[in-house]
């Protein structure tokens, strides 16, 4: 039962977007859905991010990422991830299982069901039982198949303005465009409809409440089959108004914290992450005053940076980037990662890389059979948008034929960049299992995104992963490995203080601190390829004359009497180094 104020705080939200009069018709319908909300055995948890630590790792996956014949995906992917990545992967997101027509789920046809060949709500509810489970929510758009939309289409009145009209003869030059195909799509003689991301992906018009509480009650019915995470994709883009950029508006940070606001009163623990792949200002921007938005935001720059970083030998746009992150609140944390199902997105990047090392990424991914994907820019000419490649492949030097044990070497050496980091990491199963891009499925499909999304057969994977020296297991081998490092160590905690220790230019050092005591961990990593000596002091300095253990080799070393640091560094070596007492 909610209480008074409890409901003053919802009124409030809808009145901030709609105004008091269809606010007040609103509430009771929306409070008759909260209190026929039944939530899922593990939703109620705790609050905010407690309970959330060091030992936390998500993997990104779709649910037929792994597949065999006769089997739903859902049960040979459970199957798999607890033959191989347990206990070291603790949560798990689940790209869109939905009926869908396009965009490999995210045009999503049916937001109550589950695919039929991939599952049922039962066998997500198995998942849960075994992981922090993250589901993605479709917001901003569904299918043009959806019964939303062919009920709107039909001029059903219980969908009466569920969707975007466009004119075209309206002047919508200042709109942010994330793609190239047409904002408007012919839908009906005379009537066109909005269509951010394709013309099969129709934008719902949240100006009209209704949306609101059908999009809430979906999110409710996730958290009731076991989600504990909320992945809010595309978001950036929920409300538009002719004449502005359509981006960020207020009244789309309104919805992100009404939704906060939802959780917080009926599903406490329950954590909102943002997806929104734009420049970092406007990225974290969603993590609102610190306790009102998003309890994690996507770090977007961070892969677009890493990658750079090792093409270069140069971590200096990297570093600068990291000695100004911080969050507003210990509430609030970044979802780290490197590799993704849409592969590398740029917009980040834009302020923080110049232009010209943007042009040398887009040509190394080009010639690691990787490609470019662009979206229009304000002069209506194409940009850069994003690199579609595995992460791995986009790390290639391009044109050379590398021994496998530079190529894993380098490959993880990018994984301890965004393993040091504060935050709570997200590996994308391609990453966890050391694919390569997908020439063949772009060829077949037309579709420069399929190339790291390839499914994978679990009889040729399991076998494959069984050969210890073969390109798969050392990857996952030497992943899991650095993650069970992680999650040993308290100074991994997304909580512990972060800082960047200046070593030159071809080498990524972070210094983690507990925030409520316990050694800090010095973490350094080369990018250069070439075996040198790292000499730097941290910011927290360390006693001359304590001690420095390596935590993944073993190896000890001494600080300086100054606090400097100097230990040597193998070819795309990784050092985090854990101080001791000085020993008497």
């Amino acid at each position: 039962m909610l209480s008074e104020s409890d409901v003053s705080r919802l009124r409030a939200h809808l009145s901030r977007l709609y105004g008091d009069d269809l606010a007040a018709a609103t509430l009771p319908r929306l409070l008759s859905l909260l209190e026929d909300f039944r939530p899922g055995p593990r939703a109620l948890s705790g609050a905010d991010l407690e309970g959330v630590d060091q030992t936390d790792v998500v993997l990104s996956c779709y649910a037929d990422h792994v597949v065999e014949n006769g089997r739903p995906g859902l049960a040979t992917l459970r199957d798999f991830l607890a033959a191989w990545v347990r206990p070291e992967i603790t949560g798990l997101h689940l790209l869109p299982l939905h009926p869908s027509t396009s965009d490999d789920g995210f045009a999503v046809a049916d937001h109550t069901e589950v695919d039929a060949e991939l599952g049922g709500w039962d066998d997500v509810a198995r998942l849960a039982a075994d992981f922090r489970l993250m589901l993605d929510a479709v917001v901003n758009h569904t299918s043009a198949s959806h019964p939303w939309f062919t009920g709107w289409l039909a001029g059903d009145p219980g969908y009466r303005d569920f969707y975007l009209e466009g004119d075209p003869a309206t002047d919508l030059a200042s709109v942010t465009r994330p793609r190239t195909s047409p904002l408007l799509t012919p839908v009906s003689p005379g009537r066109w409809a909005w269509t951010t991301f394709s013309a099969d992906q129709v934008d719902l018009n949240y100006a009209n409440p209704e949306v609101l509480l059908h999009v809430t009650g979906m999110l409710l019915q996730y958290v009731a089959h076991g989600a504990r995470i909320l992945r809010l994709d595309a978001v950036a883009f929920l409300w538009k108004r002719v004449g502005t950029s359509c981006m960020h508006l207020p009244e789309t940070h309104e919805i992100v914290r009404f939704w906060r606001s939802v959780l917080d009163l009926v599903a406490p623990g329950t954590l909102v992450v943002t997806e929104t792949n734009v420049p970092h200002a406007e990225n974290v921007s969603y993590f609102g005053s610190g306790n009102d938005e998003a309890h994690l935001v996507y770090q977007f720059a961070l892969p677009p940076l890493t990658l750079a970083a090792f093409h270069s030998g140069d971590v200096g746009p990297l570093g600068s980037w990291v000695s100004g992150l911080g969050t507003p609140s210990y509430r609030t944390t970044f979802l780290n990662f490197l590799g993704s199902h849409d592969g590398i997105g740029l917009r980040a990047a834009e302020g923080l890389l110049p232009a010209s090392d943007v042009e040398a990424l887009c040509a190394a991914v080009a010639a690691n059979d990787g490609l470019v994907s662009h979206r229009q820019g304000p002069d209506g000419e194409p940009v850069p948008y994003e690199l579609n490649s595995v992460y791995l492949d986009a790390l290639r030097r391009p044109g050379v034929d590398e021994p496998v044990d530079v190529v894993v070497d380098r490959f993880l050496a990018a994984h301890s960049v965004m393993l040091a980091l504060a935050g709570v990491p997200l590996l994308y199963l391609h990453s966890l299992l050391g694919s390569r891009n997908w020439a063949e499925g772009v060829a077949r499909t037309g579709r420069a995104r399929v190339v790291n999304r390839q499914r994978l057969t679990r009889g040729e994977l399991e076998r494959d992963l069984a050969d210890p020296t073969g390109l798969r297991r050392r990857v996952l081998d030497g992943l899991l490995g650095m993650i069970a490092v992680r999650a040993a160590t308290p100074a991994f905690h997304p909580e512990a203080a972060q800082s960047w220790v200046p070593g030159g230019s071809g080498y990524f050092a972070v210094q983690r601190t507990p925030r409520r005591g316990g050694s800090s961990v010095v973490c350094v990593t080369d990018v250069t390829g070439r075996p040198r000596r790292f000499r730097g002091r941290p910011t927290d300095q360390l006693p001359g004359g304590s001690r420095l253990t390596d935590l993944r080799g073993g190896n000890e070393y001494a600080v300086e009497a100054d606090g400097t640091i100097d230990v040597p560094v193998p070819a795309y070596g990784v050092r985090w180094l854990a101080a001791s007492p000085i020993r008497r």
